[in-house]
Formats: C-alpha cells, structure tokens, sequence
C-alpha cells in the first residue's frame, strides 16, 4: 500500500500510539489501514468412498489438483463460502458438515478453513475455475500434482480420520 484509499495521500509505516506492530498509517488523515489475513474457505465434497477434486484452470498452480475453495466473500458464513466455491469450481451441490482443518498459511498471509462434506448428487461439471473435475478414490489422489499443502494436509486428515472413524478437527501452520 502507497496511498491512502481516503484521502491519497502517501501513507508512512509506523507502529501507532498503543499498538506494537507496524501499520500503514496516512499522517494526512491519521487513518490505520489495517492488513490482516484473508480467509480462504473450502471442502472436501465425498460420495460413498470417492474424493471429488478439480484441476485448476487459474493461477496461482494452474493445472494442478485441488479441492473447492477459495476467498470468503463479506455478509456469508464460513460454511457458507466453501459450499459457494463447491458450486463456482465443480458445479457440486454439497451439504456442509463438520470443520476438518484449520491451516495458517504465514507466507501468504492465510487462514484456510476446510470442511468436510457430502455430494448430494452426481450432478457436477467444470466451473469457470477449473480445467477438470472427477470422483477419485483414495489410490487414485494425485498426491504430486496437488496444488497446495494445505490441501495435502486435509486431504490427508480426512483419510485419516475415515480410518480411525472420528470426526476431529485439526490444526496446522504452514510458515
């Protein structure tokens, strides 16, 4: 951030009166522009003993494997966006469960939250986000083309989880 989105001025990093970190502050209008991480929502769509996954057909890792998911929008739910980005990337109309995994992604200024959830159809398709979307079985995970570690680390927690039959959640920073 360079300028001010109140007033356009230039903004100045400083840690404020009462703070300890850094902010971008206007010494115009002496507005804190805070930066915080976003929040990415998405699931893990099941039906029966198959994973549905996409490939995707954008940057970051186009190409790649991934499950459904991406930024909160404002005014919805966590559980919420991660059944919107099912029907965005994969066409899937899911029923939402229970939270999976909580991932802090540092580098990317980051917290995935990830849902397990259930088709309620074999009614999907390709969204505009993706190249290919497919049911996959446990053997057929395309462990070195996934897109992101955070989806390996849910991913795997969900397999996990299937063996012991729990339904725990999990925690996980990625730096």
């Amino acid at each position: 951030m360079k300028y001010c989105s109140n007033c356009g001025q230039p903004i100045e990093i400083k840690i404020p009166t009462g703070d300890h970190l850094p902010r971008h502050i206007c010494p115009a209008c002496n507005i804190i522009h805070y930066q915080n991480p976003r929040i990415i929502a998405g699931c893990i769509p099941v039906w029966e003993d198959q994973i549905l996954i996409c490939r995707r057909a954008i940057e970051p890792r186009h190409g790649y494997w991934t499950i459904p998911a991406g930024f909160l929008e404002n005014e919805e739910t966590v559980a919420e966006g991660a059944a919107r980005e099912a029907q965005e990337e994969a066409l899937a109309d899911v029923e939402i469960g229970s939270l999976l995994a909580v991932i802090n992604v540092l580098h990317a200024h980051q917290v995935h939250m990830m849902f397990r959830a259930r088709l309620r159809s074999l009614d999907f398709g390709v969204g505009p986000e993706s190249l290919e979307v497919k049911l996959v079985r446990q053997h057929e995970i395309p462990w070195e083309a996934l897109a992101f570690q955070s989806v390996r680390f849910s991913l795997e927690r969900l397999l996990e989880d299937r063996v012991t039959g729990r339904e725990l959640p999990h925690m996980h920073t990625l730096p």
